[in-house]
């Protein structure tokens, strides 16, 4: 059960870390591709993207919090009165508290007795039966790691566009060349990202990764053509 539980959180924060790092360099992309059709100075593109990495990931960071934190009182509140009515229908609960207990390393004496202690109580009573059968997080993430996870997977993958602009300076090429090898980095990180992201849909990691490198592909071209168009 332990390692069952510990495989759930991990693909829990890997999700996080994959559609929080999908959306980061998409959206900073996008942000590139706009200021780069419209033919702008270097600095903006590198004003534009820290100013969207910073509040879109603190953004983003925010909703996953929100969401995480409401679905967990809802799980635990729906759960908590699946159990209460199940105590309030079977007799057998005391036994099934019983046997849980000396699952752990309790003596039958032992157990019976805390079972027979706790079941005086109501509201200690259901409690105990709802950590024993979901854990005391009811099996749904921790939303404050959750908020982390995001933000940090939204700034680092979003960086990776900006790289080749920020380390303009250093090299005339990477300056008369940034916007390309800003688009082959993001077209790398986005099939790795979407290859990533196979491992929680549990669809074909190649396929995976070819989808997310056409979306975000797609949404640089439609940024580029309004910057474009605009810088006209």
């Amino acid at each position: 059960m332990a390692d069952k539980t510990k495989r759930f959180e991990g693909g829990e924060y890997i999700k996080s870390m994959v559609y929080g790092g999908l959306d980061g360099i998409i959206t900073t992309f996008a942000v590139v591709s706009g200021v780069a059709g419209a033919t702008l100075a270097i600095r903006i593109v590198i004003i534009l993207g820290f100013s969207n990495l910073l509040a879109d990931g603190f953004s983003m960071a925010v909703g996953d919090y929100l969401s995480s934190k409401s679905e967990k009182e809802y799980r635990t509140g729906v759960e908590y009165q699946t159990e209460r009515e199940v105590v309030e229908n079977y007799s057998d609960a005391v036994d099934r508290m019983s046997q849980a207990y000396q699952n752990k390393g309790l003596s039958e004496e032992d157990a019976e007795t805390i079972s027979n202690t706790l079941a005086k109580y109501d509201t200690p009573f259901v409690d105990q039966i709802v950590n024993q059968k979901y854990g005391s997080d009811s099996g749904v993430e921790n939303p404050i790691k959750n908020a982390t996870v995001t933000f940090f997977s939204f700034f680092i993958f979003g960086l990776i566009p900006l790289l080749a602009y920020v380390f303009s300076s250093f090299s005339s090429f990477m300056m008369e060349n940034a916007f390309l090898l800003a688009s082959i980095l993001t077209g790398i990180t986005l099939f790795i990202l979407g290859a990533l992201k196979s491992r929680v849909t549990q669809s074909n990691w190649f396929r995976s990764g070819m989808e997310m490198l056409l979306v975000g592909g797609l949404a640089a071209i439609v940024a580029y053509l309004v910057g474009y168009l605009l810088g006209r």
